[in-house]
């Protein structure tokens, strides 16, 4: 059990990687805020793990007062908070062309601000914790596809606070803040995406080895495990990482043949 008694407030985890690391903090020991948008899903998934070690809480973190909301959450079902992992996100195409700047503040809201909102409002209760928080990326913050232009941007910028607020906070209050880099992952919304990007339905089950050299792509459950240590006591005092989980190198690697 190696998040024994700890409550952990998992953004985005009605579905894919955010469900999945919910899923193994509670399997290790700890009790979890399921958040999300799909009122439906987000049940399915507290029925599952509890309502014992699970609550949900459903609400757009672009919202006013979302953030405290969640902690607040947190708080009132079960008395404290130790961790956060802002893993929600939107993930949505654009380049240069497309890109207009609603839509790229609306990325931004939801990709970088709400984490910092988030962090900010957990802030004194993971001090009393000694908590952490973990920031889930992406590889393409490192410079992104040429279609994903402002994700890629959204989670360079996210890649940046965990880096700063890694340092300071660590210093300062005893709060760890680490990210991972999640790279191509088989979740619910990428397997739909790809279907209407105009690939077969079974997509997934035939990859390049160019882009997945193991012949698939990467499970939720496979950075869920990754997840896990940087939410236990277990990473020590490492604070300001940020670790690329990708089955290939993804900067520098060699063109395949």
């Amino acid at each position: 059990m190696r998040l024994k008694n700890k409550v952990i407030l998992v953004t985005g985890s009605c579905t894919g990687i955010g469900k999945a690391i919910a899923e193994r903090c509670v399997a290790e020991g700890a009790r979890v805020v399921v958040h999300g948008l799909e009122q439906e899903m987000g049940e399915a998934v507290v029925a599952n793990l509890g309502s014992d070690k699970a609550v949900l809480h459903i609400e757009d973190l672009t919202a006013e007062h979302a953030a405290q909301h969640l902690v607040t959450k947190a708080l009132q079902t079960f008395g404290r908070l130790d961790a956060v992992v802002n893993n929600a996100a939107l993930v949505a195409s654009s380049n240069i062309h497309t890109t207009d700047l609603s839509f790229f503040r609306k990325i931004l809201e939801i990709n970088t601000l709400a984490p910092f909102s988030l962090i900010q409002a957990a802030l004194p209760h993971l001090r009393e914790a000694r908590g952490c928080v973990l920031n889930i990326g992406s590889v393409n913050a490192w410079c992104g596809e040429p279609n994903l232009m402002a994700y890629s941007v959204s989670k360079g910028a996210l890649m940046t606070l965990t880096r700063n607020l890694g340092d300071t906070l660590h210093r300062e209050e005893g709060v760890r803040v680490n990210q991972i880099n999640p790279g191509w992952v088989l979740t619910e919304n990428e397997a739909q995406r790809k279907h209407e990007h105009g690939l077969a339905p079974d997509w997934y089950k035939d990859v390049p080895p160019q882009f997945a050299p193991a012949g698939r792509i990467l499970w939720p459950a496979e950075i869920a495990a990754a997840a896990v240590y940087w939410l236990a006591d277990e990473s020590g005092p490492i604070s300001g990482q940020v670790v690329d989980l990708e089955q290939h190198p993804f900067i520098g690697r060699n063109p395949p043949k």
